[in-house]
């Protein structure tokens, strides 16, 4: 190879480029961001409209039907979801991960604006799914002083934290805000002739200030003009003068007929951490931010603010937070990695038995590396858990070609050949095979680049990054390696063949070749029932998407039967409480009561709903994993919670796949028949012996006291159903009726409602005044009919049919493979109509669509790999006989996968796929040397047991460097790796069979297709 000769003859060169590698890599390391995982970019795109006052069946019918109708025939669209709620509605469109969601954006706007929608309902907006909108952190702020309120000092640090460079936002939920209350008394309001409406158009009224045109002064001056009318104290709005009587000219006062008091606003959502009062913070990173570097700038600023006098009182508890454990993993990754470097370096000193062989080959894996982050930079990647998997997979195969090369060098030392000489004919030699090996290795990372969806974005920087090593592997095998040999490698004492030739274990294992050579039959035909019994082995061990990671934290959803009060939902909740309290792996828990806390940010609140958030203390300090946690606590909550409330325990990686959960959504256009097949499904699946627990959100209906107006009635007092509707509306939920700006320039809302107990139930609610037109008041119960009906809480549906969506938890023991072949044999069982259609998500919906990707890229692989071995060669028969070592690996595959009870995942299939690139090199270097020895003049059967004992060295410390090097990842020590494990035990299982194995298959084979040796080996 010239470039090897250039190296060595030009040493000086070689290390200037070696230094400037090694300076750009420097810079570079520190200048590519750190992630947890690729950014990933799902297309889904959100509508959602609001119709103040409508019913689900309204909104149903008059807003989601026709939009779903206009949207459902968009290019590339896989499904769309759909909930009609009291006033508002929300459809959800999944599109191909082929499509992107800009290309499309424009066509849903038009289709949008298309739509005809009803008076009374706003224009619907189209939203993109962001990463960016869900918080990096997420902690609980609580008061260790009573005396302090947390709802303000909440307030203030929100805003300095907001002022933190990469922070996007800083969200409280659970804050508690002082308001001005205006509680009217209905008595005096009668008695006065005085109506809600007119005391907010009197508050209103005297609350102005408004701008005016311009004026100029006598002094040439041209001034602005505004009308000042200001309240700013509640003494103010209890003097105001809301009506004056004129018969008498009395006037009628605000705290004539009304209470005013300033108050705390009416707490619809509590918010608890550790069973103390406190409020929840999200923090929102700014799109394209390094996640890593926001975390610890936001950590570090509120270190500083908490430390300060002024928040002296406040603790703080991270519940969670993206950019330690981001941190955590790179750091968990990185050991793997140094690590298996460690390990890689003790095979070569235990191999080669000096100082000098395997610091030469040492300065592989450095400058690889560091070569790597190089390009890196270049194509825009990040450190993240998938890159530096990459790397901690290839470690030992980093060194397999200068392995290669420099154990070749030392053979034509031993030769007597000077350390040039030797070093360059060394390289030579082997040159055609480590570039062989390294461009098949390479080429099956190709298919990976064109696969589309999830796994596509996760694994295709995996891909490159592993690519980017090898080649620069593959480079410093040819340059720095053979230039340092010939600077520093000395003639090894004594004759090295002659070495060999009297060791005790060459001799056995010549024997042994010598026997399968003989045997060849005999050989093959065990080879095949392994092979029989290994594929065997796959079927069993199940199947799963992604292995789930253990980030220690969970996330607890409770719901009460529809109607239940706030109270009630937190006497559940406070059961729960108790619960965690007694756990020791619990670090801090926050209960938020009377909603969800993706409510919270839309400003809505559901009071029989809670969440707990969970997080338990680092992996390091507790003995069981979050899995086993769940399944534990789940079990002793259920029984102490009332036996109407619905607690579920839920588990979500960062990857998106959610551990140990089955999910599916049931259709059908006639909604009868979809609930009787609801109520089958929960029933059947409730019984199976692996399941948990089996919910699904087909909702009933919920109690609500309907008032029907009585239209004649109504229009003898002059009053219309909308006038009637509006009036209730506003005494039942008061009205915001201005803000007053105090002298400390501090904002108060002025909220106009009527006395609580005029409100209390329904007998008050029938005695509820109306004032008419004509200044009189009626009771509501003269103009409307009051009772207490059932009414639909929502409206669900999938693809334009009524759905309801399953969500199966089932044991950690069994994978996902398995429990959906025990949910598709009893749901087979079933007499479902036919009309019903069950359609899976989550989990198993992406390992289905991967799958398939999955197998289609092992078999492109393969092609590759041949194809590349063929053009190498000049031959289409000898890359044939290398590729024999392909099937080998698959015992050693199932033998690990079945040992350690690892399910066969994506990343799994991902070591399949390196493997086909890996085995092949043994094969290469095997059969090129075969050839070698041929072209000299050897027999064929000669040839095959000189090469065997010849490479048998390289091949076993090549394979052992690799193996040993992917042990770290395969144990997967720390939180973070647990993603890239079932990947490093498929590739050590597979490459300790195929290693073995290859060492008499290939040559048996090679027997097969050479003339001479055909029918059979002659062996002297």
């Amino acid at each position: 190879m010239k470039i090897s000769d250039f190296s060595i003859k030009r040493p000086v060169f070689t290390m200037v480029t070696m230094i400037l590698v090694l300076v750009l890599g420097a810079v570079s390391f520190f200048k590519i961001p750190v992630t947890l995982i690729p950014e990933l970019n799902p297309p889904i795109g959100v509508v959602v409209t609001n119709y103040a006052g409508a019913s689900p069946k309204e909104v149903s019918e008059k807003v989601t039907k026709p939009i779903e109708s206009n949207l459902a025939t968009l290019p590339g669209i896989k499904s769309i979801q759909s909930v009609s709620e009291e006033g508002s509605n929300f459809l959800l469109m999944q599109f191909d991960w082929s499509t992107s969601i800009e290309d499309v954006e424009m066509d849903i706007l038009q289709r949008i604006d298309l739509t005809p929608i009803p008076e009374g309902a706003e224009k619907p907006r189209f939203l993109k799914f962001d990463p960016s909108q869900f918080p990096i952190i997420q902690l609980s702020l609580r008061s260790t002083d009573a005396s302090v309120p947390i709802s303000s000092l909440a307030t203030e640090l929100e805003q300095e934290l907001r002022r933190i460079d990469g922070v996007a936002s800083v969200n409280v939920s659970g804050k508690i805000t002082e308001e001005i209350q205006v509680l009217l008394n209905q008595q005096q309001l009668v008695k006065y002739g005085v109506g809600q409406s007119d005391i907010i158009a009197a508050i209103q009224g005297n609350n102005q200030s408004l701008p005016g045109a311009p004026v100029e002064t006598d002094d040439g001056l041209r001034l602005t003009t505004r009308v000042i009318s200001t309240l700013t104290t509640v003494e103010d709005l209890e003097g105001l003068v809301v009506f004056t009587n004129p018969a008498t000219g009395k006037n009628v006062r605000l705290s004539d007929v009304a209470s005013v008091k300033k108050a705390l606003s009416e707490q619809t959502l509590m918010t608890r951490a550790n069973e103390q009062d406190a409020v929840l913070m999200s923090v929102l990173q700014e799109s394209g931010s390094n996640t890593a570097s926001v975390s610890k700038a936001f950590q570090a600023s509120l270190k500083t603010l908490l430390q300060s006098k002024e928040y002296e009182n406040v603790q703080a508890d991270i519940l969670f937070d993206q950019g330690d454990y981001i941190q955590l993993a790179i750091q968990n990754i990185g050991s793997s990695l140094l690590f298996g470097a460690l390990f890689a370096m003790v095979v070569l000193f235990l191999f080669l038995r000096g100082i000098r062989s395997p610091i030469i080959i040492g300065v592989a894996i450095p400058y690889s590396v560091i070569v790597t982050f190089v390009l890196m930079f270049f194509a825009d990647f990040a450190i993240n858990i998938m890159t530096l998997g990459a790397l901690a997979l290839g470690i030992g195969m980093l060194v397999d070609n200068a392995i290669v090369v420099i154990e070749n060098i030392e053979r034509h030392l031993a030769m007597g050949k000077s350390k040039r000489q030797a070093a360059s004919d060394g390289t030579k030699e082997v040159g055609g095979a480590i570039i062989a090996s390294t461009l098949t290795t390479v080429a099956v990372f190709v298919p990976v680049v064109f696969i589309s969806g999830l796994i596509g974005q996760l694994f295709k920087e995996f891909a490159l990054t592993i690519s980017f090593s090898l080649i620069a592997s593959l480079v410093v095998a040819q340059t720095v390696i053979p230039m340092v040999a010939s600077r520093i490698l000395t003639t090894p004492k004594g004759n090295l063949d002659a070495r060999r030739r009297r060791s005790k274990a060459y001799g056995n294992f010549e024997r042994s070749i010598q026997w399968s050579l003989r045997n060849r039959w005999v050989v093959i035909g065990l080879t095949t029932i392994f092979m029989g019994a290994s594929i065997y082995g796959l079927t069993k061990v199940g199947t799963e998407f992604l292995p789930a990671t253990d980030e220690g934290f969970v996330s607890i959803s409770v719901e009460l039967p529809n109607g239940s009060s706030t109270d009630k939902t937190d006497e559940t909740v406070k059961e729960i409480e108790k619960t965690l309290e007694q756990e020791k792996n619990v670090d801090v828990f926050v209960s938020m009561i009377g909603g969800t806390q993706q409510g919270a940010s839309q400003g809505t609140s559901e009071a029989n709903k809670a969440e707990l958030y969970v997080k338990l203390v680092p992996l390091s300090e507790r003995e069981e994993s979050v899995f086993t946690f769940v399944e534990r606590v789940e079990k002793k909550v259920q029984k102490n919670v009332l036996n109407d409330a619905m607690v579920s325990f839920n588990l979500q990686t960062t990857a998106g796949s959610t551990p140990n959960t089955l999910s599916f959504t049931a259709t059908d256009s006639n909604e009868k028949e979809l609930k009787e097949a609801v109520q089958e499904i929960q029933s059947t699946l409730s019984s199976l012996p692996h399941v948990r627990k089996v919910t699904n959100d087909l909702n009933d209906t919920v109690k609500e006291i309907q008032i029907e107006v009585n239209r004649e009635e109504a229009r003898k007092v002059g009053l219309l159903p909308a006038q009637i509707g509006q009036m209730v509306q506003s005494i039942t939920k008061g009205v915001m009726a201005t803000q007053i700006v105090s002298e400390q320039e501090d904002v108060f809302g002025v909220r106009v409602a009527y006395d609580p107990d005029v409100i209390k139930s329904v007998a008050s609610l029938k005695s509820l005044q109306l004032k008419t037109p004509s200044g009189s008041f009626v009771p509501l119960e003269s103009i409307a009919a009051i009772t207490t009906e059932n009414g639909p809480v929502s409206i669900k549906r999938y693809d334009q049919a009524h759905s309801a969506s399953f969500t199966v938890e089932y044991e950690s023991a069994v994978s996902l493979g398995e429990i959906s072949e025990e949910v598709d044999r009893e749901i087979e069982k079933l007499s479902l109509s036919e009309n019903v259609e069950l359609n899976f998500s989550g989990d198993r919906e992406l390992f289905e669509g991967a799958i398939d990707d999955m197998i289609l890229a092992l078999l492109l692989a393969v092609i590759l790999v041949y194809l590349v071995m063929a053009a190498q060669f000049e031959s289409f028969v000898y890359p044939f006989v290398i590729m024999f070592s392909v099937p080998l690996m698959i015992i050693g595959v199932a033998a690990s996968l079945v040992i350690t009870k690892t399910p066969i995942s994506i990343t799994a299939v991902i070591g399949l796929l390196v493997l086909v690139g890996i085995v092949v090199n043994n094969g290469i270097v095997l059969v090129d040397y075969i050839l070698q020895q041929k072209r000299a003049g050897k027999s064929t059967a000669e040839s095959l047991i000189i090469s065997a004992k010849d490479r048998v060295r390289p091949i076993l410390m090549t394979a052992l460097t690799t193996i040993l090097g992917l042990v770290p990842l395969a144990l997967a020590l720390g939180e973070g790796t647990e993603i890239n494990q079932p990947m490093g035990i498929a590739v050590i299982g597979g490459l300790i069979s195929s290693t073995f194995l290859t060492l008499y298959i290939i040559p048996i084979i090679f027997s097969f297709v050479d003339s001479e040796t055909r029918k059979k080996v002659f062996l002297d």
